[in-house]
């Protein structure tokens, strides 16, 4: 699975793992409002790692949990989905807003047995620093958002977008450069 080989979701390790990454997750989204250092502190024992000034709020969901590096001052909202079979990296000061999904699964295409037989790989996903997804924003597998990009509402970004642009739509495009 870290190499982006196809695998299977049903080995016994990596049944483990999720449900390792779930009962922390079940943990951090029971917490109640006033309760945000519990909430980091799950958080540093789930990920990675957790930049310094960096939180997420519940509800957050996650495969592994271990393939997620969040780097400083950084901030995920309501009800975001990082699907980390493979490497999720979100750099400094990246906003993310609610209900976005970080999707690194692909599953086969063409081979319908095998799509049957839940084979799956996944590709890493990486969010520059200074990034900023508004809500709803789907990135998918493989791709990299550019440092200082903000990437409007509702997109879903199907590949990698460079540094200092905005970007929006399905497939996401580029709109315009961004300015200082």
């Amino acid at each position: 699975m870290l190499r982006g080989e196809w695998y299977q979701d049903s080995d016994p390790v990596l049944v483990a793992e999720r449900r390792r990454c779930q009962e922390l997750l079940d943990r951090f989204n029971a917490t109640t409002a006033d309760a945000t250092d519990e909430r980091n502190a799950i958080l540093r024992e789930l990920l990675g790692e957790l930049g310094e000034g960096s939180w997420s709020m519940p509800r957050l969901q996650c495969d592994y949990g271990y393939l997620v590096r969040m780097g400083a001052n950084s901030f995920v909202n309501y009800d975001a989905i990082l699907l980390d079979c493979a490497r999720i990296t979100i750099g400094d000061d990246v906003s993310i807003g609610p209900r976005a999904q970080l999707l690194t699964a692909l599953h086969p295409m063409d081979e319908h047995e095998l799509r049957r037989q839940r084979w799956e790989r996944a590709e890493p996903i990486a969010i520059g620093d200074n990034a900023w997804l508004g809500g709803g924003v789907i990135v998918c597998a493989g791709v990299t958002v550019g440092a200082n990009t903000v990437v409007g509402a509702g997109s879903v970004v199907t590949r990698d977008l460079p540094d200092g642009v905005l970007a929006a739509g399905n497939p996401a495009r580029v709109i315009r450069k961004l300015d200082r």
